[in-house]
Formats: C-alpha cells, structure tokens, sequence
C-alpha cells in the first residue's frame, strides 16, 4: 500500500539521481583480425544488391540474417571475400544487424532498406524489441550524464532505457544544452535502439516535445544516513499545484516522516526525520512528489538510503568504522558495548601479572588508521597467561566499549576483550617449527615449492573422505583451532594425503577423527581460490604428538 501526504502548500524536492558519466561510444566489433570494408549497407526500396569486402584472418561466418534479406556467401575462409547483400522491393524501411563472427571476434553489420519510420513504443517494448529498429518514446528525464553529446535516462511506468546522444532542432549532435532538457521533463524522441554490454539505448535521438516539469528539485534529492539517522531538507521548485507527497509504502512511513514545509517567495523546503535503524539490513526510501496542472502533471522523486545496525557479533565495524564512531562521540565513553574486526598491527605490552595487553589493531595490519585496544583481556574475556597469545597479524574480532580518548587517540576502553582469535603466519616450515594454517597460505602465495611441515587440528572431512583401505589416503580440512569457518581464508584442505610414515592407510590403522591435532608433510597448492597439500604428495606425519 502506498502512503501519501497531501499539501496545501506546493511542494518537495525532486530526486537527484548519480549516475556516471559516459565517454565516447566505444563501438564493440572492430577488430584488425577481422573486419568488413562498410559496417552499414544501404539498399534502394526498389530493391537491388549492394557488395561489400570481408577482411578475415580465419574462417568466418555472418549471422542473424532476418527472411527478407539474402547474404552470399554466408561463410568462407581467411582472407579477402566480396559479400553481396541483396533484398526485394518494400514499401516500408526495414533494418537489420548481422553478426560477422571469426574465431573468437565479432564485428557488427548494419543493413538498412529505405528510411526506418519510427514506432511508438514505452520502455518496455523497446527493451524486448529487435536492435537497429526506430522507436518514439515519451517518458520522463531521471537523470542527465552527460551535456555534451547529451546521454540521459529516459523512464516510463514500465522500464526505463538510456538515451545516447541528442541531436539538436537542427540535426547536429554535440548541442545538447540548447534544447533546454531539464531532469523531471517529460520528453519525447525518436531514435534506433541499440543494445551495448546488456544497456539498451536509443542512439543519437531526435526531440519531437518537450513538456517542462511542474516540480523540478534544487537540493537535496539524493540522501544518506548512518543507522542512527537524522533530518535533512529538501529544496524545490513548484509551478503548479500540490505538491502530492508519495512514500512507497507504510513501512517506509515508519521511519521517515515530514517535520516541516516552508514556502518562500521562490522555494518550497520540505525536512524530513529519519528513525534509527535497529535492523542490521540497510534500506532504502523512495519519496514521489508530483505537482498538477490543467493540462498536465509531473513527478520527480528522492531517495533515502540508510546503513543498518554495526557493531554487532554477525555485522561488526571495520577498524576504519569504530575509528569514526569515536571521533563522532569524542572523549565519552559509549554506553553500549561493539563488536570490531582487525588486525593486530602493533604490540605495546602483554602483561600476564596483570592478565591483560595493549596493542593496536587495522584493516590492513599497518599501524596507520589503528585503533587502540587498552588493557585487553585475552579470548573468551580470559586473562592472558602468557607473552606468547597474540602476535602480529593475528585477526582478531574484539569486543568492548569506544572512546577517542583526550579526543586524539580512538580505542577499545580498558575491559575489552578478544572474542574470537584467527592467528596470522606463524612457523618457517620446519619439523621443530611447522606452519600454521596462515603460515601455510604465505608460503603457497610466496611460491614456495619444497615439502614444508603444516600444523593444524583436522575441523571437518571432505565428501568421502575419511581414511580407507581401499585407497589408501584421505581428505579434510584443519584449522588453528579445529573450528570450520566454511571461509577459504581460514581453513587449509589436506588433499588426498597418505597416512603415517607416508604409507598407505591400512585396515587397523587409527581412525582419524576432528578434533585430532595433526602435523603434515608435503608439498603446498592452491587450487582455484583453495588451499591445499598436492594430491598424493602429502603425508600425515604425526597424530596428537604420535608418529606411528
């Protein structure tokens, strides 16, 4: 159900939509391998034949040939070929692309007979219907890339289609600006589609009218909001009567509401509230506002996009997010305690007389951009027992309260604590000092080639997996802690590895089981996006301390 809110007074604020400015067309399908001597073939109504010249390194073949058009020869091999194209006569215009295709190149061939009258069409029969056609379209402008060659969005109540380049009421291109198309416009044109990486547009359009926007937004048409919301204004301009204020729906009326409307002497200015999002889901607003005429009407829209919930255990901050929340509450100490994800990127001191540590952690494990945790207790909100249980480049998901402490430093208030631990490259591959598990992915990025020893405890096997006789070998995956985070940057997959002694596993062998604390010995690989001992080239050198 939609949510309206009508107004004595005229209205809000149109939307201002971003959208990314193009550069020139680059036309796809022209290539030194393979090309023709004219991209676009004209043919008499009266019918006839018109030849053209193939350039092809390989074998090649012309596609998309439509049953009123005759192409001879359809293929043939490297090298030069004429090709003639040939059609009866019609009293209609009618076009065609074919598709001139060579090893793996494609180059584009426009054919047209007669002049292409255009059809009236909405958006969405233009993007269902066949490139190189000529369509009319109404619809209102969204959005304006580029005031050159004059590219925008053009939308109706079915779709909307990108317009690629406006020709002005002389026929010359580049003189977009003259016309005077303005965003909330309601503009009609003519033009031939054509369908560019998945866009459908219609290319270097003619205008047949343009009726100019009852409403049009000055400011602040494209908002955002944090989770902790706020109020923002929106300017506008209002020649008829309204305006009609349009949420989507009741939902959105929960959490934005009008707080005022002041009219000036040249101006409409609507301020909205928006609620605070307890939701971890982001959202979005769309707010219509329409003015109304005799004759006409014409709508422009906003939009609210509001971050949902951070700081939590399933949505936690970045260190650069809890860095910010600390600078947005200065030197007081927040009430509610958050959840924030880095790395250790500096020790100041582990304390095990005290049982807690002080040490920096960032998004990249530089000090640069870090947040101070102070007086952190270790994993689980333990203290720390040892120098030993944290080090640099440890991952580290930590909970506690935030401070920008004397309003300079942002950090973690001392009772903070590491919720969970992942550890970073430990170990050079040795017997006496194996790999951990991220120690095991550097060393495979690093390109490292000879049997190296890998330490971890097994989390989970693979399909199938379990050790057999009949095969001798087995799969699974270990992490530093037998915990399987389903994450391909924290689980390391044994593949296909002999068992002890680097033998065949055989029917009285011990079972292995997660939760075993394993020591492999191997050569490393990475398999697509997978970690992993090379297949067959790997053993279990020891179980829980045993090697035999």
């Amino acid at each position: 159900m939609k949510k309206y809110f009508m107004m004595a007074m005229a209205a809000i604020s149109a939307m201002t939509i971003t959208v990314s400015c193009d550069s020139d067309y680059e036309p796809s399908g022209f290539y030194s391998e393979v090309n023709i001597s004219n991209s676009s073939v004209s043919l008499d109504t009266l019918g006839g034949t018109t030849s053209t010249e193939v350039y092809a390194e390989n074998a090649w073949e012309i596609q998309g040939v439509p049953s009123w058009l005759t192409v001879s020869p359809l293929s043939g091999n490297a090298g030069k070929t004429i090709v003639n194209f040939s059609a009866e006569s019609t009293k209609a215009g009618r076009g065609a692309t074919l598709k001139l295709v060579s090893a793996d190149k494609t180059q584009y061939i426009n054919v047209i007979q007669g002049l292409l009258a255009a059809s009236d069409a909405t958006c969405a029969e233009i993007i269902a219907g066949p490139d190189s056609k000529k369509y009319r379209a109404k619809g209102i402008c969204t959005a304006i890339a580029n005031t050159s060659y004059g590219n925008w969005y053009l939308r109706d109540n079915t779709g909307e289609i990108y317009i690629y380049g406006t020709l002005d009421k002389n026929g010359k291109s580049q003189n977009f600006l003259s016309l005077g198309i303005e965003v909330g416009d309601e503009v009609t044109v003519e033009g031939p589609k054509k369908t560019y990486n998945g866009t459908v547009e219609l290319v270097d359009v003619m205008v047949v009218r343009i009726n100019k926007s009852l409403i049009k937004i000055e400011s602040g048409g494209a908002q955002s909001f944090s989770a902790n919301g706020g109020d923002f204004m929106v300017q506008l301009t209002v020649k008829g009567d309204g305006p009609t204020i349009e949420l989507a729906d009741n939902a959105t009326a929960e959490w934005i509401g009008i707080s005022s409307i002041v009219k000036t002497d040249t101006t409409t200015n609507v301020t909205f509230h928006v609620a605070p999002n307890q939701s971890e889901q982001s959202r979005q607003a769309i707010i219509n506002f329409t003015s109304k005429s005799d004759k006409s009407s014409s709508t422009v829209s906003a939009t609210v996009d509001q971050m949902g919930l951070m700081g939590t255990l399933t949505n936690p901050f970045t260190v650069a997010d809890a860095i910010a929340y600390c600078q947005q509450i200065g030197s007081t100490t927040s009430a509610n305690e958050f959840y924030v994800k880095g790395k250790i990127s500096s020790i100041k001191e582990v304390s095990p007389s005290y049982g807690n540590a002080t040490f920096n952690i960032s998004d990249d494990g530089t000090d640069e951009n870090a947040l101070t945790c102070y007086r952190a207790l270790s994993v689980g909100n333990q203290k720390f027992v040892a120098e030993d249980e944290i080090h640099i480049g440890d991952q580290v998901l930590m909970v506690g309260k935030l401070v920008n402490y004397n309003n300079t430093t942002p950090q973690m208030a001392q009772g903070c604590y590491i919720y969970s631990l992942v550890a970073g490259p430990r170990g050079d591959g040795s017997l006496e000092s194996p790999f951990n598990i991220a120690g095991a992915m550097k060393a495979i990025d690093d390109g490292v080639t000879t049997d190296v020893f890998v330490e971890g405890v097994v989390s989970k096997f693979a399909n199938n997996g379990e050790y057999n006789a009949t095969y001798g070998n087995g799969t699974f995956w270990i992490s530093d802690n037998g915990t399987f985070y389903d994450d391909l940057t924290m689980d390391f997959e044994v593949y296909r590895a002999l068992w002890l002694g680097n033998k065949k596993w055989e029917e009285g062998d011990y079972s292995l089981v997660v939760g075993d604390k394993v020591v492999v010995c191997g050569s490393l690989t990475k398999y697509g996006s997978t970690y992993e001992t090379s297949s067959g080239k790997a053993y279990v050198y020891s179980v829980n301390g045993k090697t035999e």
